[in-house]
């Protein structure tokens, strides 16, 4: 993981012109960090439970393979069965790139630690080779096997280049000609022109050419620009891959040159950055600077055309310094992530049906067309979101909106983790302080893979006037909070909004997550103290209605644990049920199993990793883990704790993971309602239904789909909430 800092600009005040662009570093130990994990403070004997952990990364690996067997599922939509081939090779491109370059790291270091689950390093590699493989070539299959000839079947053809009538062949070398061939750049290798640099995840010609007069073969890489669409449309929806285009015009390339073979590879880099605290004196330049140096990472694997010339992948491997292990052969076309490209034709017949998120009943105009006062709204009521089924746009966004025009708005405080590059929330921002507001940003840039975009629209930030945070050293501020300071005839009043997801117009299409939007003082003050705890040298570690990760977040959920475990000693109502994308952290895991030993009843919706074994007897036999996925990418996090029969809910950013509990600043909020919590409870309810499809966890680490315990068909979650919101609107609008 990544070494983050936090750091503020000195400038003047918001108004009065641009941020000062010196940085100054605020020290770690504003936060206290929790101790280490320690194993021997757990009630087994020796030798008991030792493999009581799954490891995380094969975790991670069926978790994708959940995802695979969405787009082998027959009864989902077609293009969305493309899309979710997409989203696999995606997910494993970061994969490579981020968690086996780490393994390799630590390998070559000699920092061979064993895992939580009692694997070595090594061992876990192995391991990983063995399945990616075989899951690599099960995407390759449902693609050609299913999904080319079931997109056949309804009009959309993805051929290859000899399967082109005449009359594409000519329009793909006028296209050729007139548009690639001048943006090709053919890099040959022999004594004058060394191996090529090969950028991560690039696809590539390897050409074998032989000059007739001398009979002597040679090697040459070429490029396949990603300026163009990875399939080329010919009209009538059909596609070629581009690589096939390239590779049947490669004679403009080699004139007077016999061109003996092409085959396609790719390379996946380590691309995790390293940011040192020593450049902590400045950031943006430091992670800049590490940004081109990602583009020359070691490589991790490398995929080949599976019919490759035993000569040219004898060079890419040595050139490359890749072992056998990290070769992929597979039928091409490699880099399936074009797949979104096919998906975003415009055939609503296959996808899944239009769904318009609406505005929450409690923010939605009664009787006006004009949009609600947000301030009244909140004034009367709380409100808790559930996005994308609750519109982003008519909520969180008009909030900060309005906040940025509202002459009664002294000062907007917002942390950034990620948004898009033409947010609506940055233009708000960019106008508050404009129109003189005190506008705080605290602005995670290193939010991988997002760093370019943060880095440009937090200079969009500074120059508008706002105070622009980078985060604290060695910790990544993910927490999702925005507060709003109004004067109003009352008094200063804040208004608070704390969420699971980021502040992102787009993934809030996309990503399931929820929100509180509240005028509750307790939360407020919270919320008060941790900005000034984040932008200055305040030290206040105690929070009312807030568990705050590095210092309260795992302590917090251990001590709801134990009073979990109390309620049930002592006869009263006790449950825990916990959705969140992974957890991994042992310490609640070991928490959980003493629950467990207990009796406590235990459910857990884990969408991604999960190191929990369920099942598993005097162990884990009162917990429960299920996964679903779908249409929406599953986010929100929520602690559910039964409470002795006054049950609490608690939803933030954080997932119960080492580096949320320790190397990031979280948040979870109590949900300060009966209603709130109601609506949390009827979720989990349907969520952990027995009647509700999703994939369910075996001891050994299996995953596999629910059946009916009674033969009645199984209900979608996704698609039972989005019923329920269009009863909800149509009931709103009679």
């Amino acid at each position: 993981m990544s070494t983050d800092t936090f750091q503020q600009g000195t400038g003047s005040d918001a108004g009065d012109g641009p941020l000062d662009p010196s940085l100054r570093v605020v020290p770690a130990d504003i936060f206290d960090v929790d101790p280490p994990y320690d194993p021997d403070e757990v009630e087994f004997a020796p030798g008991e439970f030792e493999d009581r952990f799954l490891d995380r990364e094969l975790s991670w690996l069926h978790f994708n393979q959940r995802v695979l067997e969405l787009a082998e599922n027959d009864t989902l939509p077609l293009l969305e069965r493309a899309r979710f081939l997409a989203i696999f090779a995606s997910n494993l491109d970061e994969f490579f790139m981020v968690r086996v370059a780490g393994l390799k790291r630590r390998i070559a270091a000699g920092v061979a630690v064993r895992a939580a689950s009692g694997l070595m390093p090594r061992e876990v590699l192995d391991q990983i080779w063995k399945t990616t493989a075989e899951l690599a070539s099960r995407h390759a299959a449902a693609f050609r096997d299913d999904i080319v000839p079931a997109l056949a079947d309804q009009g959309i053809e993805l051929v290859r280049w000899e399967q082109l009538d005449r009359d594409e062949q000519k329009y793909c070398k006028r296209l050729f000609k007139e548009r690639v061939f001048p943006v090709l750049t053919p890099l040959a290798v022999d004594p004058a022109h060394p191996f090529p640099y090969i950028s991560g995840l690039s696809l590539n010609l390897a050409v074998l050419v032989r000059n007739p007069k001398t009979d002597k073969e040679h090697f040459a890489r070429v490029k396949v620009p990603p300026i163009f669409s990875r399939f080329v449309s010919l009209g009538n929806q059909r596609f070629v891959p581009l690589e096939d285009v390239i590779g049947e015009h490669l004679k403009r390339l080699f004139p007077g040159m016999d061109v003996l073979s092409v085959n396609t590879f790719r390379v996946t880099r380590n691309e995790d950055l390293e940011v040192e605290e020593d450049d902590a004196e400045n950031l943006l330049a430091a992670l800049e600077k590490e940004l081109l140096r990602r583009r020359f990472g070691p490589p991790v694997r490398l995929e080949v055309q599976e019919n490759i010339d035993a000569h040219v992948l004898e060079l890419l491997t040595s050139e490359l310094g890749v072992s056998e292990a990290e070769v992929f052969r597979l039928p091409g076309p490699l880099d399936l992530r074009g797949l979104h490209d096919i998906a975003d034709l415009d055939r609503q017949d296959l996808k899944y049906p239009n769904f318009l998120p609406a505005t929450h009943s409690l923010l939605a105009p009664v009787e006006s067309a004009s949009p609600v006062d947000v301030f009244k709204a909140l004034q009367r009521s709380d409100v808790l979101l559930h996005h994308p089924y609750d519109s982003f746009r008519t909520s969180v966004q008009r909030f900060i909106e309005q906040a940025a025009a509202d002459p009664q708005v002294l000062a907007i405080k917002q942390t950034l983790y990620r948004t898009s590059g033409d947010s609506p929330i940055i233009d708000a921002l960019v106008d508050a302080a404009e129109s003189g507001k005190q506008v705080l940003v605290i602005v995670e840039i290193k939010a991988r893979f997002d760093e370019s975009a943060n880095i440009r629209w937090a200079r969009k930030l500074e120059h508008a006037g706002c105070h622009v945070v980078y985060g604290l050293v060695g910790l990544k501020t993910h927490c999702k909070l925005a507060m709003v300071v109004r004067d109003e005839p009352e008094g200063i009043r804040r208004y608070t909004h704390i969420g699971t997801g980021n502040y992102n117009p787009k993934t809030a299409r996309m990503y399931e997550d929820f929100g509180l939007l509240t005028t509750d003082e307790a939360i407020g003050e919270d919320v008060a103290h941790l900005f000034n705890n984040l932008s200055g040298y305040s030290r206040n570690a105690s929070y009312a209605e807030l568990m705050v990760a590095p210092d309260s977040v795992r302590t917090g959920l251990v001590e709801a644990i134990k009073e979990e475990i109390a309620h049930h000693r002592a006869g009263r109502p006790a449950r825990i049920r916990i959705k969140a994308n992974s957890i991994v952290d042992e310490a609640l895991i070991d928490e959980l199993y003493r629950a467990s030993r207990a009796g406590v009843p235990i459910d857990l919706l884990i969408r991604g990793i999960c190191a929990v074994r369920p099942g598993v007897e005097g162990l884990s036999e009162t917990i429960r883990v299920r996964s679903v996925l779908g249409r929406y990418l599953e986010h929100s996090r929520i602690m559910w704790f039964q409470n002795g029969g006054e049950p609490s809910a608690w939803i933030g950013s954080s997932d119960l993971m080492h580096r949320n509990l320790d190397r990031r600043v979280e948040v979870l909020v109590k949900l300060p309602s009966t209603t709130e919590v109601d609506e949390i409870t009827r979720l989990l309810d349907l969520a952990f239904d027995e009647h509700t499809a999703g994939w369910e966890l075996d001891s050994d680490g299996t995953w596999t789909q629910a059946d009916s315990p009674d033969g009645q068909p199984m209900r979608n979650l996704q698609e039972m909430l989005i019923a329920t919101h269009k009863r909800r609107r149509l009931r709103a609008g009679s």
